[in-house]
């Protein structure tokens, strides 16, 4: 199985017709997912890739074709408008790729989802993806920019709040032969949709993960809450790294989210609540998937 999409789950774009969006759903289309619709208002019609259509709203979009969840590639102003609208359409699943949306505009979202049934992975995240069957995992389902070929299909979930350490620790484990059940980035973000914990709760619900990553950064206390509960609840050997454990205090590093403040969300505190849960750290990049094979 796999965790918020299947490689059959079928789903549109949010911002087709535009350059980065247009790329990444051709990038989605090579791989072999059900890229079924785009959404761009005020250019319904519109043919993207001569095989799928352009409608001016989600709703149209979802009625039409069946789509269940969506990638959002809108410029920060309107992004939170592209999350609200595809909440009040109904979708399963809304991705945010979008980066650098207004703190306001992401508190707004998230209250205005307290009591939606949409799930929000984002913003500035890579997406997710559920490797396929094919060659280099093709026949999944890729919503995002994260590389398709790098994954593998198998038992091992991935989640990070990095995009780039994602495809590390998923490069890392399909080198060594393990395949991955769904890879999940949630984003740098200060306010996110999914978190850590609700990534780990949803893999160890799910009967063919045997195994997880998790990467966290500096900054806030969310990787310390999901230690806490990965020690209660969790029947899953999980190995964690977390990145920032060089940056000044006070100093932002990349993500808007990776900022120690009034002590913290220090790298050293999140390592311990990883080693008091029972959670396999790697002292490095290089080690990710070493570290959790080394506990299976």
């Amino acid at each position: 199985m796999s965790i918020l999409v299947k490689p059959d789950t079928k789903f549109l774009v949010q911002g087709i017709t535009g350059g980065f969006g247009g790329r990444h759903a051709q990038l989605s289309l090579d791989y072999g997912s059900q890229l079924v619709a785009g959404v761009t208002p005020g250019k319904g019609g519109q043919m993207f890739a001569d095989t799928v259509p352009v409608f001016d709203s989600v709703t149209e979009a979802m009625a039409e074709t069946g789509a269940t969840a969506s990638a959002i590639f809108v410029p920060p102003p309107f992004a939170a408008d592209a999350i609200l609208e595809g909440a009040a359409a109904g979708l399963d699943l809304v991705v945010c790729i979008t980066e650098g949306i207004p703190v306001r505009d992401m508190i707004s979202v998230k209250d205005a989802l307290k009591d939606s049934p949409t799930i929000l992975l984002g913003p500035n995240c890579p997406g997710v993806v559920t490797p396929g069957d094919g060659e280099d995992s093709s026949g999944g389902c890729r919503i995002g920019i994260a590389p398709g070929y790098i994954h593998k299909k198998g038992n091992i979930g991935v989640v990070s709040r990095s995009g780039t350490l994602t495809y590390e620790a998923v490069w890392q484990l399909t080198s060594r032969g393990v395949g991955q059940s769904t890879c999940v980035g949630i984003g740098g973000d200060p306010v996110p949709g999914m978190t850590h914990l609700d990534v780990l709760k949803l893999f160890n619900d799910d009967p063919e993960t045997t195994g997880i990553i998790m990467i966290g950064e500096i900054g806030g206390t969310a990787e310390e809450e999901a230690a806490a509960w990965a020690n209660a609840h969790c029947t899953k050997p999980i190995a964690g790294f977390i990145a920032g454990a060089t940056a000044p205090p006070g100093r932002r590093m990349g993500h808007a989210g990776a900022i120690v403040s009034g002590g913290k969300g220090t790298a050293e505190a999140k390592q311990d609540a990883f080693r008091e849960a029972g959670i396999g750290v790697a002292e490095t990049p290089s080690e990710m998937a070493d570290t959790l094979l080394k506990m299976m």
